[in-house]
């Protein structure tokens, strides 16, 4: 397990890491093949397809995540769709007694998400309606579109590396996505934690490749 006396700064994915991940799936995998179908006059399985071709053509860039991206390509008004279905945005049940014990141990805490701006907003505003307020934790709060490139590219590390000072080798980075994950690891984060269960819709994975937790309160106390 987590070694804490070796970190001193953590830094957390958010979507299905700190939020359910079920908002974004059924949003990215429902509602929009809906409304690509009515807006192009066609079948849903057909817009399904054209839409899922869509993403694996551009997955893991910057435009994958980026909401104008989206709307530009799908005529589609992303944001309105999203406030129509915001009442699915959720905090995990296990995040706020984490983020706790994180910062009474005097943890550096960041958000490193590749949501866009809008998004990111929205979700944040989303919690503190419910009254989680799990950003009152956050030390900073980033969105990778800032930099122009996303967690999978070695250039977003080395450029937030430069701005935050932290020390790779005393630094954990928590994510649902093997493969931002991956492009941690051959940067040099020195802890890496991988989240079993990022959609509360869905059975758990199983993952051999980094240390994984389906529940942070098994990874406490925090000394």
């Amino acid at each position: 397990m987590l070694n804490w006396s070796n970190i001193d700064t953590v830094l957390l994915d958010m979507d299905g890491t700190l939020l359910d991940l079920y908002f974004d799936n059924h949003f990215w995998l429902e509602i929009i093949p809906k409304a690509h179908a009515v807006k192009q006059g066609i079948s849903l399985e057909q817009a399904r397809a054209d839409i899922l071709a869509r993403y694996d053509a551009v997955m893991g860039q910057i435009e994958w995540y980026c909401l104008d991206y989206w709307q530009a390509q799908l005529q589609l008004p992303i944001m309105d769709l999203k406030r129509e279905i915001q009442d699915l945005i959720s905090v995990r049940e296990d995040v706020p007694e984490f983020l706790q014990a994180l910062k009474a141990a005097g943890k550096e805490l960041i958000l490193l998400t590749n949501a866009h701006p809008d998004s990111l907003s929205l979700k944040i505003e989303r919690t503190q309606l419910s009254g989680t307020q799990f950003d009152g934790y956050l030390d900073k709060v980033i969105s990778t579109h800032q930099y122009g490139v996303s967690k999978e590219s070695q250039s977003l590390w080395q450029q937030v590396q430069a701005d935050l000072k932290f020390d790779k080798a005393r630094t954990l980075f928590v994510d649902d996505s093997l493969s931002v994950l991956a492009a941690a690891k051959q940067y040099g984060i020195g802890h890496l934690l991988a989240i079993e269960n990022p959609d509360s819709q869905q059975a758990p994975r199983e993952i051999t490749d980094y240390l994984a937790i389906s529940d942070y309160r098994t990874l406490l106390p925090i000394i």
